[in-house]
């Protein structure tokens, strides 16, 4: 039974990783191409002879990288020892297997004639349970390369390793027969023994070493490459997350250009519908006017054919009734009338009144729908306000939020207010400091899927409905630094789900509630100096304007990012932030002096995509509006940027 289950293992381990590629056979003579692959040689002899034209150099059938073929043919391509080794070994297992008989490996180490159960590689020879503990001990072996018969046998790694750690028998000089080879010669790359150092590698050109040294540098160097193979894979991880990125976006820019087109189609066939209308209603119109003159030729018509039925009923009741004499008396005048009538004469039928048709035009071939647009460019749309206290003025307008229907609410500190605009721009309604209870100091302003406003006023956040009643308002939750730190809420926003973020710059936390002011997290951060923004995923970004920091934490405080914002050597200090739809962020920044400010792109990662808007004069906080436009507070003006 035991048997059995042996050659079962044996003959699954043979099949994974004994067996040639190309002929599916045990190897015989393996040889090692440059791409790492092992064949035996006679079936790449047969794969080079079967090629039409002699070729300097083999393509593998696995990876169809090229390797040359030496000089001295494919006898000169490097040889597999190990798996040779191998190959010969398992052949003997099986040689034993097949016998009555078979013979356990001892210890070489000790005389106690104990079995061995591991081989030292550096030793060269199978060792016994005790010798395998004392050689982990002793200072001499501890750094010693040891393995166990069960490592072999659960193997599931790569077999070059493995089986170079089973078999690791003294190489041979392939030039000196019976001689083992004990350096490494750096200018042929080839394993010599010591009478190729002294006979054929001594002259000054011939640098070599001891194996093992060499074998040391040699691990070394691939430890170094790996190490950068790490480095590599990491890159990929990055690039790739931001290639899965772009795609999701590219997905959603598709979406609402497609949204885009069909709101155009409607709006063009309302607007084809209205002119149709319009068109219709004038056709209908001057049908009625011309039908009314039709009905009044008619009337007046019907009116002398009506005098004329009467006196020709008068006449034949005269015919009728009267006597001889009286007919004769009357007849001048029946006869006036008679003559009268029959010489009535009838308007004419207007009939070029009876015509109206319509000349129809090709609106649809006249001018394209719209034209595809490849290249993401932000464009300003609209500006307005100027610096100024009056009504569409402002003097400090640091927080801007949008409504749904497009209009835009404006904290205006200075002027200490709170300002709603029509989506065009023009004043709507105000909020001042003059009326009870109402703003001291507004930084920051965020609007709910309802149209509530809620306003940072100093340490307080307040929630007004849209006519500006006054609902509630909350301070943001205390915690220990409390009396340490004075409040002051420099950044608000609200996402979907209504629920309420509030940045405190003076105490140094990031509290999260919600509408009704109830407390869901707080968020310690030394960072948070900024305005603040929902991102996907239960994520808040925030800035820190001194430290020139962008920063990204979840609702645990966990730190997903934290990446400086100057570009090249310009010292770039953020302070408004908000996200799009496909989760990239975009930060205002300041850089020093007004009217040289701009605004930057990074994606959900924190990578720097892209400057999107340069020349502004002093921008605060941004929002995006129902359409995907770019609100911008801009100090004394609100700009609206577009993609053109």
């Amino acid at each position: 039974m035991a048997k059995a289950a042996t050659k079962s293992v044996l003959g699954r381990i043979s099949q994974g990783h004994l067996d040639c590629p190309i002929c599916r056979c045990r190897y015989t003579n393996p040889k090692i191409l440059d791409c790492l692959h092992t064949f035996c040689l006679n079936c790449l002899d047969k794969l080079v002879s079967g090629e039409q034209q002699q070729k300097q150099d083999i393509t593998c059938p696995l990876c169809r990288q090229p390797t040359a073929i030496p000089d001295q043919g494919l006898q000169g391509l490097s040889n597999c020892f190990f798996l040779k080794s191998l190959v010969d070994e398992f052949n003997k297992q099986e040689l034993l297997l097949g016998s009555n008989s078979v013979p356990v490996p001892t210890c070489q180490q000790c005389d106690e004639g104990l079995e061995a159960v591991a081989r030292c590689q550096d030793c060269d020879e199978n060792i016994c349970k005790s010798c395998q503990e004392a050689h982990g001990r002793w200072k001499r072996t501890k750094q010693h390369r040891v393995i166990t018969v069960e490592s072999l046998m659960s193997y599931s790694g790569s077999p070059l390793v493995e089986a170079r750690k089973v078999q690791s028998k003294a190489l041979q000089c392939r030039i000196h027969a019976g001689y083992r080879v004990c350096f490494y010669c750096y200018a042929c790359e080839m394993s010599i023994c010591a009478r190729c150092a002294a006979i054929d590698h001594r002259t000054e050109d011939h640098r070599y070493g001891e194996i093992g040294n060499v074998v040391g540098e040699f691990r070394k160097d691939v430890e170094e490459a790996l190490l950068s193979f790490e480095e590599c894979k990491e890159r990929f991880r990055v690039a790739n997350g931001s290639i899965q990125h772009a795609r999701s976006r590219l997905k959603i820019m598709v979406e609402r250009a497609c949204q885009d087109i069909s709101a155009k189609e409607e709006e063009e066939i309302a607007r084809i519908r209205e002119k149709s209308r319009r068109l219709r209603e004038k056709v209908e119109e001057i049908g009625r006017e011309r039908d009314g003159k039709y009905e009044e030729v008619l009337s007046r018509n019907r009116e002398k054919m009506d005098r004329a039925d009467q006196v020709v009923e008068t006449v034949t009741e005269l015919m009728r009734e009267a006597e001889e004499d009286e007919l004769l008396d009357l007849k001048p005048k029946i006869m006036h009338n008679l003559d009268s009538q029959v010489e009535v004469q009838f308007e004419p039928v207007p009939y070029e009144l009876s015509y109206v048709g319509i000349k129809c035009q090709d609106v649809v071939n006249d001018l394209d729908l719209g034209e595809i647009v490849h290249e993401e460019k932000w464009q300003l749309k609209h500006e307005f306000g100027k610096k100024g206290d009056g009504q569409g003025d402002f003097k400090g307008a640091t927080g801007v939020s949008s409504l749904k229907d497009g209009g835009i609410a404006v904290a205006d500190t200075k002027n200490q207010r709170l300002t709603v605009l029509t989506p065009n721009g023009l004043f709507k309604n105000a909020l001042t400091r003059t009326e009870e209870d109402a703003l001291k100091a507004p930084y920051s302003v965020a609007v709910t899927c309802d149209d509530h406003l809620l306003v940072t006023d100093v340490d307080k956040v307040k929630v007004f409905g849209s006519d500006f009643q006054l609902l509630h308002k909350f301070a943001p939750a205390k915690d220990d630094r409390e009396g340490q730190l004075k409040s002051y809420l420099s950044g608000i926003d609200v996402d979907k789900n209504n629920r309420v973020a509030v940045a405190d710059s003076g105490r140094k936390v990031i509290s999260v509630h919600n509408l009704d002011g109830s407390l869901i997290t707080t968020i310690p951060n030394d960072l948070i100096h900024g305005c603040i923004s929902f991102s996907h995923n239960d994520r808040l970004i925030f800035t820190n304007y001194h430290e020139r920091r962008l920063v990204c934490v979840d609702f645990t405080g966990n730190k997903l990012f934290d990446v400086g914002t100057s570009v090249g050597r310009k010292s770039a200090k953020p302070i408004g932030v908000c996200c799009d739809e496909a989760g990239d962020i975009y930060i205002s920044t300041h850089f020093g002096q007004t009217g040289g400010c701009e605004i930057h792109q990074y994606d959900p990662k924190g990578m720097f995509i892209r400057r999107v808007v340069r020349g502004l004069f002093n921008p605060f906080a941004m929002t995006f509006s129902p359409g995907g436009d770019l609100i911008v507070a801009d100090m004394h003006s609100v700009k609206i940027f577009h993609r053109a």
